[in-house]
């Protein structure tokens, strides 16, 4: 139990310096943090950005699905940001970057913004201080629906485990199988061959008469 509700103490949280470029090459100095996120997984990303001068923050959190899922996109990024939301399906989510000079600046290591963020996922991510007293849960009730949360994620985890060692088992399985015909066709191509290579140069050495 202990453990297990340790892992609520975990923030995930990450300070760096991005240095401004000009807008052009803007996205070649893209900083990005990613994550994989379970499907319906409420994340709680809190962005606190340091003053600079002459300088625009640009803020994307984004999915990896077949089509991406833009999150959040927010230009012009100062102060202290907070946004939740849940995810809509399983893959990475990326946290993305970009600090752009303003018109008429040149680059310089002078010119940068400190980016502190906390990327809090799952029961890291709930109110749970809220939670409590829209239900009225005392002290106890609070901690076992801490460890409620914990465990589904817990689950949920193992089930997506499951899924894609399945996933992965299909792949391998087809693998071995197209691995195995292919062997089986070069083998009787390579026996073809020789056999026909045999033959050719039988009939080859007849007309030579070489052999009878």
């Amino acid at each position: 139990l202990v453990l297990i509700l340790g892992v609520l103490a975990v923030v995930k949280a990450v300070k760096f310096d991005l240095v401004a470029v000009t807008p052009d090459r803007a996205k070649e100095n893209k900083r990005c943090l990613s994550q994989y996120v379970p499907k319906d997984t409420m994340i709680l990303a809190t962005v606190r950005i340091g003053q600079g001068y002459n300088q625009r923050i640009d803020l994307e959190i984004a999915d990896d699905s077949a089509t991406p899922t833009v999150y959040v996109s927010k230009k012009d990024v100062s102060n202290e940001l907070r946004n939740a939301f849940n995810t809509h399906s399983d893959g990475v989510v990326s946290i993305c970057f970009t600090n752009s000079l303003s018109e008429g600046f040149h680059e310089s290591p002078e010119y940068l913004r400190t980016v502190d963020l906390d990327f809090n996922v799952g029961a890291e991510a709930m109110d749970f201080e809220k939670i409590a007293k829209a239900e009225k849960l005392n002290p106890l009730e609070l901690e076992l629906r801490k460890l409620e949360t914990v465990v589904k994620e817990i689950v949920d985890e193992m089930n997506y485990l499951k899924r894609r060692e399945a996933r992965m088992r299909d792949t391998n399985e087809s693998t071995n199988n197209r691995v195995k015909w292919f062997s089986i066709l070069s083998l009787f191509t390579l026996i073809g061959l020789g056999t026909w290579q045999i033959l050719y140069l039988r009939r080859f050495f007849k007309r030579k008469r070489l052999i009878d």
